[in-house]
């Protein structure tokens, strides 16, 4: 993990005649859109100056004539403490005020140039008030880590392919406190609960939608105005903390939903902030957004930009997040996004790209793993634009992962099908397959397709009960087979019933029935099979990872494939029965001899199946078949899907690695050989004597 740069801790000194926390450096970068640590230098800093016990404030505000600090420490009076300006044209204005700290509610009272008034919270508050109230609070977070061990397992695992299997949740309305008029779960609550369910369930990654600060529930998280601030609907920042470091402890990484495309129009937010259109841009074609009735940041502005990247690495440092989920960055790479003609401006070469916010993207996951090398970043893009996963100096937006939409869309509406129609839309389920190696993709099942009349996932499946959970079985297994990460959001890995309200808990009371216990039994295997079998993410974004077998049999909508890892033998078999009906002895082509075993079945009696499983080991046939020279002959359970593996003796399979290793090893030896011959050839035709010769020599 990344040392922080620039910090300023809880409780330090200012000691320097101006009682600044900025040096001449800070103030250059920060003009410069350089400057990634400024939640270090603006917002609310309680420390010491002079001997003095108090608090020092520095505001970012150009366009200011006037600006003061008012609180309940001086009965929001916007006379007792003005604030100053600094003459150096960086338009950050300082306060420190003796004898006050942590908890203190403030704002910022703002008279701009034109005349303009307004009481404004802090941009870099780390705490504001519970909303409706809007103050920021003032803050300085005192927390001991007990992490160590995974901050540096993930930097371990950083070096090699790792599953990501997320649980995407909503941290408001997973579970509810119905005695306590319907409260949502507190911090410290969701710690004593959330960790070790994750952990039983074998999600390795949880993913919170946005926990910022925002003054809207309704709005799921994603109008922020506290970009600095865990909500404090739920507790403190420490709290917060304290349930990511258990969740470390656990386990499970922690993803956070960061957004930077937009912010809303409340005015104690960052809109219109010093009488003028600070953070976004004036131009509403390009500074306000139609669908959300929303602000766009100024991504070319540099201050904005350092602002926004600051923010991102605050998380990171701060909280020891493990990923960041960008939303909604197709609106950010389009000019026209959900615009009518004459309701945007071409960029400066004709074009719909804003390259503004193309440069920000990459600049920010430049310095994002630049510092933290062992964390994800992951876009929610739902276009076709090129490169989004791919390194900024291969011309990409330097992403970790792209959230892949087009995979969801086809998944669901074929799932969606009545399963006798499902024959006459094969290329529906297979198309994914012709682009699911342009990008490192993740699989998502999100928030989104279940909610506003989209139906929750149980009740986008046809047929009667059985088929429903059936088909919701084999949907989900499915997604484990393809290629590419996973994600599913909270409810789904029971089967909820209702649609998501982001004002109520999930339906915990359906999870023990035995149709919704068997969807939760089967979710809990997948991702435990999923861990456990190389072959599923080992290649997850190389084309060597995955081979069809069949996808012609149309008629009985069966599908087979491998996944392929390092390994031969760790290869895994998956069979797709998508219509209800058992199909015996049917024949697949396997690319080897040997017996083969079933290692999972979405049709187990466990998983509220009818039990119709493929039992012991199926030996390998010499019987050619899809373009292979052996074959097996297999029962095909009814609305489900099959995982097969070689089943190959531990002893067999320790000899094989050896066997690969003494062959690595005798091919470097022959290597190393030659190369000693070329040396030699070179150092007889220019007269010289090698070090191996000089070594005989002395032998000699």
């Amino acid at each position: 993990m990344s040392k922080t740069k620039n910090n300023i801790k809880p409780g330090s000194d200012i000691e320097n005649a101006e009682g600044t926390l900025f040096t001449d450096l800070d103030l250059h970068l920060f003009r410069e859109g350089k400057h990634f640590r400024l939640y270090n230098k603006l917002g609310s800093h309680p420390m010491k100056h002079h001997g003095n016990q108090g608090t020092y404030f520095a505001l970012w505000a150009p366009n200011a004539s006037y600006i003061s600090v008012i609180g309940d420490f001086n009965g929001w009076d916007r006379g007792r403490n003005p604030m100053n300006v600094r003459h150096d044209g960086s338009g950050i204005w300082e306060l420190f005020i003796p004898e006050i700290g942590n908890g203190t509610l403030y704002k910022y009272f703002i008279k701009s140039h034109n005349g303009y008034e307004v009481e404004k919270g802090d941009p870099y508050a780390l705490m504001w008030e519970t909303p409706p109230n809007t103050a920021s609070v003032v803050w300085s977070e005192n927390y001991e880590w007990k992490d160590k061990s995974w901050l540096t397992a993930r930097d371990k695992a950083a070096q090699k392919a790792q599953p990501y299997s997320v649980y995407e949740m909503h941290l408001g309305s997973w579970k509810r406190v119905p005695e306590e008029e319907n409260r949502s779960l507190s911090y410290l609550e969701l710690a004593e609960s959330l960790p070790a369910y994750l952990e039983e369930m074998g999600f390795t990654h949880v993913e919170f939608m946005p926990v910022m600060e925002h003054p809207f529930f309704g709005s799921w998280g994603y109008q922020v105005t506290g970009y600095f601030a865990p909500s404090s609907r739920f507790g403190t920042p420490e709290e917060f903390m304290y349930l990511i470091d258990v969740l470390h402890q656990k386990g499970i990484g922690v993803i956070l939903d960061w957004v930077p495309s937009h912010f809303p129009s409340d005015m104690h937010g960052l809109h219109y902030f010093d009488g003028t259109f600070l953070y976004e841009h004036e131009d509403p074609r390009k500074g306000y957004h139609p669908d959300w009735k929303s602000y766009i940041f100024n991504y070319g502005r540099n201050e904005v930009k350092s602002f926004l990247i600051s923010n991102a690495l605050f998380w990171l440092d701060r909280f020891h997040i493990d990923g960041l989920r960008v939303d909604a960055v197709a609106s950010m790479l389009y000019l026209n996004y959900s615009r009518e003609e004459g309701q945007w401006e071409p960029n400066e070469f004709g074009g719909q790209e804003n390259l503004e916010a193309i440069r920000f993207l990459r600049e920010f996951n430049e310095h994002v793993y630049k510092e933290y090398p062992d964390v994800v970043t992951i876009a929610e893009e739902s276009t076709a634009y090129p490169k989004v996963s791919r390194p900024t100096y291969d011309d990409g937006l330097g992403f970790g992962m792209k959230w892949m939409m087009g995979w969801m869309h086809d998944t669901i509406k074929y799932f969606e099908l009545e399963p006798i129609h499902r024959q006459h839309h094969q290329g529906t389920i297979t198309f994914s397959l012709c682009y699911a190696f342009s990008e490192n993709f993740m699989l998502p099942f999100s928030h989104d397709e279940v909610v506003y009349g989209k139906k929750p996932m149980i009740l986008k499946m046809p047929g009667d009960e059985w088929q429903k959970f059936a088909n919701l079985r084999a949907m989900y297994a499915y997604m484990y087979a393809h290629p590419g990460n996973k994600l599913l959001f909270m409810g789904g890995e029971f089967g909820q019933i209702t649609e998501w309200n982001h004002d109520s808990s999930l339906d915990w009371h359906y999870s023990d029935l035995p149709y919704h216990k068997g969807v939760f039994n089967t979710v809990k295997r997948l991702n435990h099979i999923f861990k456990a079998e190389p072959a599923l993410y080992e290649y997850n974004f190389e084309e060597r990872g995955f081979e069809w077998i069949d996808t012609q049999d149309t008629a009985s909508s069966v599908l087979s494939f491998l996944r392929k890892g390092e390994h031969a033998e760790d290869d895994i078999l998956v069979v797709c029965n998508f219509t209800p009906v058992h199909r015996q002895n049917y024949r697949i082509g396997v690319p080897a001899t040997g017996k083969w075993r079933e290692i999972f079945n979405s049709d187990l009696e466990e998983f509220g199946g009818s039990n119709q499983y493929n039992s012991g080991t199926i030996e390998a046939d010499e019987y050619a078949m899809h373009g292979k020279s052996h074959s097996i002959s297999m029962n095909l359970s009814p609305l489900a899907v099959h995982f097969l593996k070689l089943d190959t003796p531990p002893k067999v399979k320790v000899a094989a690695k050896k066997a690969v290793k003494k062959i690595a090893d005798e091919t470097a030896a022959i290597a190393e050989a030659t190369m000693d011959q070329v040396n030699l050839i070179q150092a007889e035709k220019k007269g010289k004597t090698t070090k191996k010769e000089k070594k005989q020599k002395v032998v000699e």
